[in-house]
C-alpha cells in the first residue's frame, strides 16, 4: 500500500484473474464497435480474464446499453461490464441525446447496482476519431472494469 503524506491508499489492481465481465456491444457503428471489442477483449484477456470468464451481448444502438448492463448487474453473474459503443456527430440535435443519455444510464446502472460500468462509448466528430481512438478506449473500458471491480472487492473486504 502506498502512502502519500502519511495516508494509507489503496493501490490500484489490475489482476483479472477470477473475474467475470460482461460486455455490451452497440452493433450501431458496427466497424468502431467491433474495434472497441477487439481491444477490450485483448485487454481483459491480458490481464488474466478468462474468455470463459466473459460474456458478450449485442444491442441496436447506445440508447439501449443501459439496459442491457442493467440486466447484467442484476444477474449478480459479473463483477464488472464494459459498455461499447460510438456515437458519431452528425448533422442533427440526434448526437447530443445520444451521447448525454448513453452515458447517464451507464452512470445510473452502476450506481443503482453497485456493479462497475465501464464507460467505452466513444463521442466522436467524425468516423475518422472514432477510428483513431477506438483501441485506446476499449483497452481503457477493460483496465477500469478490472480496477474497480477489485477496487470493491477490498473495500468490501472480500479480497
Amino acid at each position: 500500500m502506498a502512502r502519500y503524506d502519511d495516508i494509507l491508499e489503496l493501490e490500484p489492481g489490475l489482476d483479472g484473474a477470477g473475474l467475470r465481465i460482461g460486455i455490451v456491444m452497440s452493433r450501431f457503428n458496427v466497424d468502431v464497435c467491433e474495434g472497441l471489442l477487439a481491444a477490450c477483449s485483448a485487454e481483459l484477456r491480458k490481464h488474466g480474464v478468462r474468455p470463459e470468464d466473459m460474456l458478450l451481448v449485442t444491442v441496436p444502438g447506445a440508447l439501449e446499453i443501459g439496459l442491457a448492463a442493467q440486466k447484467l448487474a442484476a444477474s449478480r453473474r459479473f463483477d464488472a461490464i464494459c459498455a461499447l459503443g460510438a456515437v458519431i456527430r452528425g448533422e442533427t440535435y440526434h448526437f447530443e441525446v445520444v451521447a448525454d443519455q448513453s452515458a447517464a444510464a451507464i452512470a445510473r446502472v452502476q450506481l443503482d447496482s453497485g456493479v462497475p460500468v465501464a464507460n467505452g462509448v466513444l463521442t466522436t466528430d467524425d468516423e475518422f476519431q472514432a477510428e483513431a481512438r477506438m483501441s485506446h478506449k476499449g483497452a481503457d473500458a477493460a483496465r477500469a472494469a478490472i480496477e474497480m471491480a477489485n477496487l470493491l472487492r477490498r473495500l468490501d473486504g472480500s479480497r
